[in-house]
């Protein structure tokens, strides 16, 4: 079941962030008690269909330093805008001991993103359970400490495999995994637009965002900018636009107005960055080729040219049929108008079917 969020209007991640009792940040550790007390106000905006608390645990700054070994630098994983990601193992948690490595994110305190996105990523992941997302472990709010604390992802992001310079544990994906990821990010989606109720708005789908645990299954993370969606006879929701350029559905970065169509369209340049191997904006390409779309929508109009569009890397392994029904689900995910735009769930029936086709190496036109 999803998390149930009774309410009589569109209600945003921001409207419920206000509700949630923190300290601002640069307070002293005496003052800096962070708890989400659905007990009192916020549980007349949030339920967990019963549950009436977040599932994270609250871990000290201490502990999560020593962790990480003071944040050293051969722990950094990665980066983005929100800040540093460590791995580190905690002993504290009651997990078999091949679990208890974790990731660790550091929120930067001169980034990008703040605390209300903080607020909104514990909120989210603490309510929000399923195969395809990230498991929020727990946070700490120590004074002007701000950490999150996820299950540990040991294949890296989609970003890494399919763009990065990849390291002995990382490898080329081949077609069959290309499918099976595209698959199961959609079924992260379907979660959040038709389980979730109100329906949540990822507003950040993209290769990096998209996690691979050992067997290459995906989960969706970084839930900072998510938003809750529509409710009643509302159909979309206002908010200034944020996000990652070349991933941003147009009508979204044109009026700031956000639907479940919006994610759609995200995930349909994800799937073409599945397809292609090219970066959703790529700069050092030629003009008229650094945004992925632009560059493939001329392409979707000839079957014939279809083969173009595949990554080289797959060295023309890939089943010729299931090459033509990839294109044509993310032709559909992509299109202008949002009403042309699939339901999630039809994605996800038509991708489900396509990661369960086996291929034999032989050639493209097989």
């Amino acid at each position: 079941m999803g998390f149930c969020i009774p309410c009589t209007k569109a209600l945003t991640a921001d409207d419920l962030a206000q509700q949630i009792p923190h300290p601002p940040l640069g307070k002293s550790k005496s003052d800096s008690k962070f708890s989400f007390d659905w007990k009192n106000k916020g549980s007349r905006k949030i339920s967990k269909c019963g549950s009436s608390h977040i599932s994270a645990k609250t871990f000290p700054f201490k502990e999560l330093a020593e962790a990480t070994d003071n944040f050293r630098d051969d722990c950094l994983l990665g980066e983005g805008g929100f800040g540093r990601v460590y791995k580190g193992r905690l002993e504290s948690i009651q997990q078999q001991p091949s679990h208890k490595t974790v990731a660790i994110k550091q929120l930067d305190l001169n980034g990008v993103q703040g605390n209300r996105e903080f607020m909104v990523e514990v909120m989210m992941l603490g309510l929000l359970h399923h195969p395809n997302l990230v498991n929020l472990i727990g946070y700490c709010a120590d004074g002007d400490q701000r950490l999150l604390v996820y299950e540990y992802m040991p294949l890296g992001s989609l970003e890494d495999h399919l763009h990065g310079g990849l390291s002995s544990d990382k490898r080329r994906l081949d077609w069959h995994h290309r499918m099976i990821i595209a698959a199961g990010a959609a079924k992260g989606l379907e979660y959040l637009h038709d389980v979730a109720n109100p329906p949540v708005i990822y507003r950040d789908l993209k290769c990096s965002n998209i996690l691979l645990d050992e067997d290459y299954n995906p989960k969706l993370s970084d839930f900072g900018l998510a938003k809750l969606g529509p409710v009643g006879d509302n159909t979309h929701v206002s908010t200034r636009v944020m996000g990652t350029y070349g991933y941003c559905a147009p009508e979204y970065a044109m009026t700031g107005q956000l639907t479940l169509k919006s994610d759609v369209y995200s995930f349909g340049v994800v799937l073409l960055e599945l397809i292609s191997g090219r970066r959703a904006m790529d700069n050092f390409r030629r003009p008229g080729e650094r945004n992925l779309v632009s560059w493939a929508k001329p392409l979707f109009k000839d079957r014939k040219k279809f083969p173009q569009m595949v990554d080289p890397m797959l060295q023309g392994q890939y089943p010729i049929r299931g090459l033509y029904q990839a294109i044509a689900i993310a032709a559909m995910c992509v299109q202008d108008q949002p009403s042309l735009r699939p339901r999630i769930a039809d994605v996800v029936s038509a991708l489900s079917y396509l990661a369960t086709q086996t291929h034999h190496h032989k050639n493209q036109s097989t």
